[in-house]
């Protein structure tokens, strides 16, 4: 009322400067179709116990070609990720939808050795714990060991922030393995966030289990 009176002007809305893939983004909840994962039951062993996702966090990578990679997280760490030619994300496509598995922390570099080794491998020979024998998605035309693929990742939890919350170089592998119902993914990986000046970042090496998940069973 009193910026009317004396002529003052309304404030303008924060600017979004984060993508806004299919109309996801920070913020936002997506609804999920449950049947992208029950049609692949008993078989797969991605499971989700709800059918929204509440985004509190959005992180970028750049790859080499040019593309983008467009992850949507919640605090419950489930990732929504989307490919596209561009940062904007307006003609995204390649959606999948992963949840946690597995976390450790490597005490040394042998442990981080040993790891960058098996994704090495065009399998990765799991225990029952990290959901067994996955067949190496990437780079699936040769049996040779190929070194994994590595990235960095921006995070953002805000969507008018002009610089990322932080950094995370990936160290990764994407496997699959081909269902009567479809396909499931897995993405192993070491994460080690960028050293803020005077601190140590803790690595950790994460085991992700997804699914691919077709226009029609998200909204937002």
């Amino acid at each position: 009322m009193f910026k009317r009176l004396f002529g003052g002007q309304p404030a303008a809305e924060p600017v979004n400067r984060l993508a806004v893939v299919r109309n996801i983004t920070l913020g936002r909840t997506v609804s999920l179709d449950p049947l992208a994962w029950r049609r692949l039951q008993p078989e797969t062993v991605f499971n989700l116990d709800t059918d929204a996702l509440e985004i509190t966090a959005q992180g970028t990578i750049t790859l080499d070609g040019g593309q983008t990679v467009h992850r949507f997280y919640t605090d419950d760490h489930v990732m929504l990720q989307a490919m596209s030619d561009d940062a904007t994300g307006a003609e995204a496509y390649d959606f999948s939808l992963f949840i946690p598995w597995t976390s450790a922390y490597p005490p040394g570099e042998r442990e981080r050795r040993v790891w960058r080794d098996r994704l090495s491998e065009p399998v990765f020979d799991g225990t029952p714990e990290e959901v067994g024998v996955w067949p190496r998605f990437w780079f699936a035309e040769s049996d040779a060991r190929q070194p994994p693929v590595t990235m960095w990742e921006s995070i953002w939890d805000d969507r008018t922030a002009t610089v990322p919350y932080g950094k995370i170089f990936q160290t990764c592998m994407l496997y699959a393995r081909e269902l009567s119902g479809g396909r499931e993914l897995m993405l192993a990986l070491e994460m080690e966030p960028e050293k803020a000046p005077g601190k140590s970042a803790d690595i950790s090496h994460e085991i992700m289990v997804g699914i691919p998940l077709e226009v029609g069973e998200f909204t937002a």
